[in-house]
């Protein structure tokens, strides 16, 4: 079995500029997946620029992981419409948490890394990697991918598994 490498709480913060799906509006769900888990957030009706402000969590097991999320338009008699896709490495982030381990940063809240956007990544701007009283967030804003336009902000925390509790 493979040991957690931590708690990994993903808010969904907000969409900007989310594309029309519906007469006018859309009425727009996120889905965000790491590994086999999967969480969604509650529909928001008739807005392009919903705030849902909410936190899921999954279980971080791999070092190379991967974050995916997927924008839908809710529909009451058909299939839900797609409203575009984005992912996000965790390497950077995971990369950081051991690094705050050897640096002991632990009060406050320090920049440790920014992630630049490229062809590798879906991000829409910089993003950051800060200590935050101990805990590494990083704040992202990712381009939504097979769509005309749209972005969704994200904060991730990564939270370290409590020590010294493994079963013998």
């Amino acid at each position: 079995m493979v040991e957690p490498l931590g708690q990994l709480q993903v808010t969904v913060i907000r969409g900007k500029k989310l594309a029309i799906r519906d007469f006018k509006s859309s009425d727009p769900y996120v889905i965000v997946k790491l590994g086999n888990e999967s969480a969604k957030t509650k529909v928001i009706n008739n807005c392009l620029n919903p705030v849902w402000d909410e936190e899921l969590s999954f279980t971080l097991k791999d070092p190379a992981a991967v974050l995916s999320l997927e924008v839908f338009d809710k529909d009451r008699f058909k299939a839900d419409d797609k409203m575009g896709h984005a992912t996000l490495s965790l390497q950077p982030l995971i990369s950081v948490a051991r690094l705050r381990h050897i640096v002991h940063v632990s009060s406050g809240e320090t920049t440790l890394r920014k992630v630049l956007p490229d062809s590798d990544n879906c991000l829409s701007r910089e993003s950051t990697i800060s200590c935050i009283d101990g805990e590494v967030v990083q704040s992202v804003w990712l381009k939504l991918c097979a769509v005309e336009s749209g972005e969704i902000e994200l904060k991730i925390k990564l939270i370290d598994p409590p020590r010294g509790t493994k079963d013998h």
